[in-house]
């Protein structure tokens, strides 16, 4: 099948920025294979018809990035697919929570910089969660599927470092991570909770949150191969056992 035959997100009812990494071109020109890589938000709210056309898809495995509250007050299970739970606890919405508490307004300029700290401690502090999503790559390329709730920070992070290590350009990155903002819709309840202007902030994402992280990859890894190779165990021997299993054939 020819990359036309694809659709990149979706479309279920239940979890709105579910996508496949599939179709972009990667090292040596060779492009990501379709169905295999996916990324969602949490995948608690599926419908009957979601989880039909997820078994379509053979799927088999899903990794959760969630913290153990968010994972206890929204557990999923589907049939015939491993779980697997990777915690990275939403450190963004707690100290946003301890501000407003402490009687400090929370401004959208003080939420994008909340934002970017949070993508510096993925960094700095959530290697080993990440590498643990590689070696769960690694291992085979049964499809699989990783995600947090909204699928836009922690999942998004993860899918930049998946999509760079195949060889994916900068840039095209980037464009895969906004896509969030024309998929993902945020919980109703939310509305109320804080300032619109400020929710926008917290729920949606931007480029300078990402390239937070990917400049402290820079600065203080010394870019993305190392920081792959030294922190998340994605060395040479690695990348191309990725190539060989996510990457088309040449041609």
């Amino acid at each position: 099948m020819d990359d036309s035959t694809y659709t990149r997100s979706l479309n279920l009812s239940g979890a709105t920025n579910f996508r496949d990494l599939g179709g972009y071109a990667g090292r040596d020109g060779r492009r990501v294979r379709w169905r295999r890589i996916f990324r969602s938000d949490h995948l608690a709210g599926l419908t009957p018809e979601d989880a039909k056309a997820i078994a379509e898809l053979g799927l088999r495995r899903a990794v959760d990035f969630r913290g153990a509250h968010e994972r206890a007050t929204l557990p999923y299970a589907l049939p015939d697919v491993a779980y697997h739970a990777l915690s990275i606890e939403p450190t963004v919405v707690q100290r946003a929570k301890d501000m407003a508490l402490s009687g400090h307004e929370i401004t959208p300029a003080i939420a994008v910089a909340l934002m970017q700290d949070t993508y510096r401690d993925f960094v700095a502090n959530n290697a080993p969660e990440f590498a643990a999503l590689f070696a769960h790559l690694l291992e085979s390329d049964v499809p699989l599927v990783f995600h947090c709730t909204a699928g836009k920070d922690r999942t998004g992070f993860a899918a930049a470092m998946i999509l760079l290590a195949l060889g994916v350009p900068r840039d095209v990155v980037m464009q895969d991570y906004l896509l969030t903002n024309g998929l993902y819709r945020r919980p109703a309840l939310l509305h109320g909770t804080a300032p619109d202007e400020v929710l926008n902030v917290l729920w949606r994402v931007q480029e300078d949150f990402l390239e937070a992280a990917l400049d402290a990859v820079d600065a203080d890894h010394g870019g993305v191969d190392r920081y792959l190779e030294r922190s998340l165990d994605v060395g040479p021997a690695e990348r191309d056992r990725l190539a060989q299993l996510y990457l088309q054939p040449p041609v």
